[in-house]
């Protein structure tokens, strides 16, 4: 049975057959997709100008795990993931330079590198804080749009030091599977177009299903578990039988693969839960220190609550000992608490997640970890409720985005909670090999001696 698809985002049109046969019928519209390269790597490499060449990897939080190296670290064996003291030997045995994540830093250069994006395309979308989404709607007509895109990649590479690759298609999907191709072969001189029906099926069938934006590893499991082992196999199958077997997101994926475009990435950045926790640098067993951390991650997850206008009708506080640890005691909890009216106000967050902490506290337990979730989310910060126990929310939002502001252009936590505690208790993370924020505090500007 012949089906009509309305694309109405892409002002496309579908004629599909439900075997899982297409035929376009539309004018050829791309999207791309623009992935910086190893970036956090890339922007210590941007600042420590000796490292070309040189392996480098970048830390998470509490220098615990490798969460980026160049491909000259991936060639030494090591992983992104992988525990920073599993690798060390490797790390000293082979001269790899280390750094502690600096997320300021990232952020500031990002901008920077979104921001020439932006001029090139008028509409784009910040998908992370390393890729973005570049909608090329009519730039066929007057462009190349292979050119475009690879005077683009230049003239971040000149302005900024940071290697992009850049992945052209009809979908999102192809084009992170185009811009995977185009990082991985020189050839494409950083940019790299699926247009063709040939070049699709060429492309998915070189692919491996787990690089597929959309497959997890419980889909990737369940498609190995039916015979499919590639993307090209999941493409070609019909779209009856991915219906069947399958949830709503693989059949998008599904289709995308088939160059319809339909999955809403406004929908995906905008968070269903947001979360904070740390490890902390040195085990606590006080009450007061752990309260401290917990108000600490409570702030940033109501400063990204507002960001997005939400509001949270759920928080939940979790606690933990070091798993490492087998000759300590061991111990984690979580504990909840729903709002009679959502919330995005970081006062009555933070009270309820202190609650929260009395309720699982343990005495004697050292505490490795703590963390803060908001649920439940919904658009927009309420006002004027009728019984609601928060006298005055409307002033304690507008404080709460004060509080943001400041935050955002003076430095993280310049402002907030006493119930935070200072930035030098000892459970606050720690950064041994710390790059400063050059680009974001006039304290620690880089000065050059000549």
């Amino acid at each position: 049975m012949l089906k009509l698809f309305y694309v109405l985002r892409f002002s496309k049109l579908y004629l599909s057959l439900h075997s899982g046969s297409r035929l376009i019928l539309s004018l050829r519209i791309m999207v791309a997709l623009a992935d910086c390269n190893s970036f956090f790597a890339s922007v210590e490499k941007v600042f420590h100008p000796g490292l070309k060449g040189r392996p480098v990897c970048v830390l998470s939080s509490n220098d615990g795990n490798i969460v980026a190296l160049t491909p000259e670290a991936k060639a030494l064996g090591i992983k992104r993931g992988a525990p920073f003291f599993e690798v060390k030997g490797v790390i000293e045995k082979n001269n790899v330079a280390v750094f502690s994540g600096n997320i300021m830093l990232y952020a500031a250069m990002s901008k920077r590198v979104q921001s020439i994006m932006r001029r090139t395309v008028a509409h784009t979308e910040a998908y992370s804080i390393d890729e973005q989404f570049l909608y090329l709607d009519g730039y066929e007509q007057h462009h190349d749009l292979v050119k475009i895109m690879r005077d683009m990649v230049e003239q971040i590479a000149l302005w900024t030091d940071i290697p992009v690759s850049v992945g052209i298609a009809r979908t999102k999907t192809l084009a992170k599977v185009a811009s995977k191709f185009a990082k991985k072969y020189k050839g494409y001189q950083g940019v790299c177009m699926i247009e063709s029906d040939s070049q699709r099926r060429k492309a998915l069938s070189m692919s491996g299903l787990d690089d597929i934006w959309g497959i997890g590893p419980r889909t990737f499991a369940r498609l190995n578990s039916l015979g499919i082992v590639n993307p090209l196999q999941f493409a070609d199958m019909r779209g009856d039988w991915v219906q069947r077997h399958f949830h709503k997101p693989e059949y998008q994926t599904w289709l995308e693969l088939n160059g319809q475009p339909c999955i809403d990435t406004s929908e995906i950045i905008r968070r269903q839960t947001i979360t904070t926790s740390r490890s902390f640098g040195k085990m606590t067993d006080s009450k007061e220190q752990l309260k401290a951390s917990v108000a600490t991650f409570a702030a940033s997850c109501c400063n990204t609550l507002r960001s997005q206008n939400s509001a949270a009708g759920c928080i939940s506080v979790f606690v933990c000992s070091n798993r490492f640890r087998e000759d300590l005691p061991q111990y984690g909890n979580i504990a909840s608490l729903n709002f009679s009216i959502p919330s995005a106000d970081t006062i009555e967050i933070t009270k309820a997640a202190m609650e929260l902490v009395d309720k699982i506290y343990r005495p004697g337990i050292l505490f490795k970890k703590s963390g803060v979730i908001l649920s439940q989310l919904v658009p927009g910060c309420l006002h004027n409720v009728l019984f609601d126990t928060v006298s005055r929310r409307n002033e304690r939002i507008e404080l709460s985005r004060a509080m943001d502001m400041m935050n955002h252009k003076y430095g993280v936590q310049t402002v907030g909670l006493a119930a935070s505690g200072t930035k030098d208790e000892e459970w606050r993370t720690r950064k041994d090999h710390l790059t400063p924020n050059y680009l974001t505090d006039i304290d620690q500007i880089m000065t050059i001696n000549i």
